[in-house]
């Protein structure tokens, strides 16, 4: 691991002026840690923000769930509001990694990574999150751009996700055996406003599937989905699932979200 400089950020303004180019913000680490370790990543600078009492927390209001950007998974996973307001998304942080993932790792920091395969990002899009910066409110779907990339900018700090609460929702998985990804994981959620099916671990970069979410507001059932065409000609392949394989699973997974819900 290569020398840098490490801060300890007391608010929200120190750690975007102590930001540049080659700095990174440091909440849990799962992911900022071992790229330094492997030698995939380097920084001049390493600001931690855990300590920001402004960013953890869970507020639950009339319509939407508010989470912290240094909020832990574990904490998402126990806590009774979201449990009661959106219990899909705190069975969704209970599926995340192991145990000591979830008591280290920060939905902040998941999404701003954006792994391709991580599963909040398909909650945000499901959810019509908007995602709060010390400088504006961003639309999931204007948030995340492609693999490992989002439109934040070097000075940019999470605050919050704010998510819409939903009529009905499910998020149903299809993990790897070894670290817990999504090989392919759908978060169908059903709103007042429409349908929107999140889907990770397909593509290289979370996606809302159009036409699933089209069949879906005709008919909210599985069968709806039968009809539905997944094209394999974008989707990922890699040694735990080849393309085909993995436009399969979209619908097997779709429908079973959809009966879930």
């Amino acid at each position: 691991m290569k020398t840098f400089n490490y801060h300890s950020a007391k608010d929200v303004k120190e750690a975007s002026k102590l930001a540049s180019s080659n700095s990174a913000f440091l909440a849990g680490g799962m992911t900022t840690i071992p790229s330094m370790k492997l030698g995939l990543a380097s920084y001049k600078d390493i600001i931690d923000i855990k300590r920001i009492k402004k960013l953890s927390g869970i507020k639950v209001s009339g319509k939407t769930v508010t989470i912290g950007a240094t909020t832990k998974h574990s904490e998402v996973a126990s806590s009774k509001d979201i449990k009661k307001a959106i219990p899909s998304l705190a069975a969704l942080a209970e599926g995340i990694g192991d145990p000591q993932v979830r008591n280290r790792g920060t939905i902040g920091g998941s999404i701003a990574n954006n792994d391709p395969a991580a599963d909040y990002p398909s909650a945000c899009i499901a959810l019509n999150a908007t995602i709060h910066t010390n400088n504006r409110s961003i639309d999931a779907e204007k948030f995340f751009r492609g693999m490992f990339e989002t439109c934040l900018k070097s000075t940019e700090v999470i605050e919050a996700i704010e998510f819409s609460i939903p009529e009905k929702s499910s998020y149903q998985k299809l993990p790897n055996p070894a670290s817990r990804y999504a090989i392919i994981g759908v978060y169908v959620a059903k709103h007042k406003t429409g349908i929107n099916v999140g889907v990770t671990g397909a593509k290289s970069c979370v996606y809302n599937d159009k036409d699933l979410a089209g069949a879906l507001t005709k008919n909210f059932s599985s069968s709806a989905i039968d009809g539905v065409k997944i094209s394999s000609s974008e989707m990922n392949s890699d040694i735990h699932a080849s393309s085909d394989y993995r436009a399969n699973m979209v619908k097997a997974f779709a429908k079973k979200a959809v009966d879930a819900c």
